[in-house]
């Protein structure tokens, strides 16, 4: 009787438990990153830093093997698609062709994720440069400013006449 008993009052015991929220994970770019990778990349292409390379009409035929059976290639009006879809975003991201800001929005992703294919099939040559290049001649004038400074106050120490 008394291990029932027993049982009973070890049955009774309150247990707390706290429950906490959990946080979703913070994504790996912010939106802010997303549109600086962006603008980046669609300065160096238009400045002629990278060269990227679409899909041609030969490497489009090889995927559709019924475009042998067409008498004009439709290989050829997918790759012009491919060029005109992408300069459609990038009028979009410039603001040259009117669009929503969710379109605006929509565009500067889609354009990152064609930025990440291009790179993962190795279709970009050469280098994306960064934006903030005024900020970083600036940042190397004055690294340089004060390496002169610290040059002559050195050689002022060194040379100083002795008392």
């Amino acid at each position: 009787m008394e291990k029932s008993a027993k049982g009973v009052a070890e049955d009774k015991r309150i247990i707390k438990v706290k429950i906490q929220k959990t946080k979703e994970p913070a994504p790996l770019f912010s939106e802010k990153d997303i549109r600086r990778f962006v603008s980046e990349f669609v300065s160096s292409w238009i400045r002629g830093d990278i060269t990227i390379r679409f899909p041609t009409a030969a490497e489009l035929a090889k995927k559709t093997p019924l475009a042998i059976a067409f008498p004009t290639d439709p290989s050829v009006n997918a790759e012009l698609k491919i060029k005109e879809h992408y300069i459609d975003l990038l009028s979009i991201c410039a603001g040259i062709k009117p669009a929503t800001a969710e379109e605006q929005e929509k565009a500067i992703a889609e354009t990152f994720r064609m930025l990440l294919m291009f790179r993962s099939a190795n279709r970009i040559e050469g280098k994306i440069i960064s934006n903030d290049l005024e900020r970083r001649v600036a940042d190397l004038e004055k690294t340089a400013k004060s390496t002169s400074k610290l040059v002559e106050q050195i050689t002022g120490f060194l040379f100083k006449e002795k008392e």
